[in-house]
């Protein structure tokens, strides 16, 4: 894209005052001049942008007299003018209003058009607005950018917005200048290729937390599934057995008992896929062959399972310090007492009780303590200043001590229960025994990986050896 194109500037938008420079002074180099069709929220910010980043702006409308307050600096022509004028032009309007384009095709000749339309749904069009517009305008070069930022963002900044621009094309030239643009506005640009990509570009604004939806699925279950076995065995049963109307520990028992469970299940389904992977690894004996799809889907997913994990390890901590001040529970501590008041005796100290309930509560503090920096660290801003080896260290090493810390604080919750018979009810085991069946699975197959024998197998795996490589082959024989 040739320089003189893009800076050319039609007698329309020229200014009529001439700044006069000293003797021996070089006149400063003219700003770039860009236009904009369309004059919505994010026309306006997009100008703003611009003109803080030192180019100059023209808009092209239909009422250039009466288009609404435009950013200071800024000027207001005809479609045809702001065409002529501007070498790159940023096409701000809806889809529906492209029509008026086509008769525009002879000004629009060999320029740049920044499409940064989107649309209401998924495949309300049989093609994506980028190529619609190329098919109606073939002379020039349409770039499909901007399309996944916001008029609030332009208007605060990349500090506060999604600094990333997606952008594709099919001219190189066309996609190299809308790129450094970019740059010189603070963005970052990740090109995703030819303009067949502009219905993935449109479609990205319309998918509300795509990476969120498997791990959310994954819990909203989980939550359902022990919340209604707990609601059967605890409250249903109490009721229909015993004849008692034990409903309002709901609100706090049975949760307190859901929260738990579902964390440290999801906080073992972040570690379980490296696991499996491993093992097919070393089944495979090489690295280079891909994973099945649901793998690979579950393994992208790991920093999300994480953090909704750490979401219900604290609503477990904050249930658990509200248990003293419970009516019922300050109810049947002063019932007891008063027993005992009545009946003139007193409780034994028992060491074992003492031991293991301090250490329940010492397991489950540690184990809170690392699931919080393992949170803190998957944030961007702390991730960022970890080199790979620090975040593998704690994301990793640490991750396995807190499965451990976790499952042992549940081991010693449970303690001798699953040896009472009255604890079956209605012949069904305990929730927190199914809650140990994924984290005892986890551990006993990550021993068997750390196995000197195993370890080493898999070091040299996934350093490019490979079990069935032609050329160790060879070496061996010779």
């Amino acid at each position: 894209m040739s320089a003189d194109r893009l800076s050319s500037v039609s007698k329309e938008v020229k200014p009529e005052s001439v700044l006069l420079h000293p003797l021996g002074t070089a006149a400063a180099p003219e700003q770039e001049l860009l236009c904009i069709f369309g004059t919505g929220d994010l026309g306006r910010s997009l100008g703003q942008r611009l003109l803080q980043s030192g180019y100059r702006v023209v808009y092209g409308s239909r009422r250039p007299h009466s288009c609404g307050p435009l950013p200071l600096g800024a000027q207001a022509t005809s479609h045809e003018a702001a065409a002529q004028s501007a070498g790159v032009v940023f096409i701000c309007i809806h889809r529906g209003h492209y029509d008026f384009l086509e008769t525009l095709a002879p000004q629009l000749e060999g320029k740049v058009l920044v499409d940064v339309s989107n649309n209401l749904k998924k495949n309300i069009y049989p093609e994506a607005n980028a190529e619609y517009l190329q098919r109606l305008i073939p002379g020039a070069h349409v770039v499909k950018a901007f399309n996944t930022l916001s008029a609030w963002g332009l208007q605060n900044g990349p500090s506060d917005a999604n600094r990333q621009v997606f952008l594709c094309g099919n001219s190189a030239e066309a996609k190299q200048a809308v790129a450094e643009m970019s740059t010189k506005l603070g963005l970052t640009v990740l090109d995703k290729g030819s303009l067949s990509a502009a219905r993935e570009l449109e479609d990205f604004p319309l998918q509300l937390f795509p990476e969120w939806r498997l791990p959310l699925r994954v819990a909203v279950g989980l939550t359902a599934f022990f919340f209604f076995y707990l609601l059967i065995r605890d409250i249903i049963y109490a009721y229909v057995v015993q004849g008692k109307d034990v409903s309002f520990r709901i609100m706090v028992s049975l949760a307190n008992k859901v929260f738990p469970i579902v964390s440290l299940i999801m906080l073992c389904l972040c570690y379980l896929p490296g696991v499996i992977a491993a093992f097919l690894q070393l089944y495979r004996g090489t690295k280079y062959r891909r994973f099945p799809d649901w793998l690979d889907r579950w393994m992208l997913c790991r920093k999300q399972l994480g953090l909704i994990a750490l979401g219900f390890a604290f609503l477990h901590v904050l249930y658990t310090l509200v248990i003293p001040i419970r009516y019922y529970v300050r109810f049947r501590i002063a019932e007891h007492t008063i027993s005992q008041i009545k009946e003139n005796t007193t409780s034994v100290f028992d060491t074992t009780t003492a031991w293991r309930a301090d250490s329940y509560y010492s397991m489950g503090i540690l184990g809170f303590g690392l699931f919080i920096l393992l949170g803190i660290t998957s944030l961007p801003s702390v991730t960022n200043a970890l080199s790979w080896r620090e975040f593998s260290f704690i994301q990793s090493k640490l991750g396995y001590l807190t499965v451990f810390f976790c499952t042992f604080h549940t081991y010693l919750y449970g303690w001798s229960r699953f040896l009472n018979p009255s604890s079956y009810k209605w012949y069904t085991p305990q929730a927190y025994l199914l809650s140990l069946v994924v984290p005892s699975l986890l551990i006993v197959l990550k021993l068997l990986l750390l196995l000197p024998c195993v370890d080493r197998s898999l070091i040299r795996i996934r350093q490019g050896w490979e079990r069935n490589d032609p050329e160790d082959s060879s070496a061996k024989a010779l």
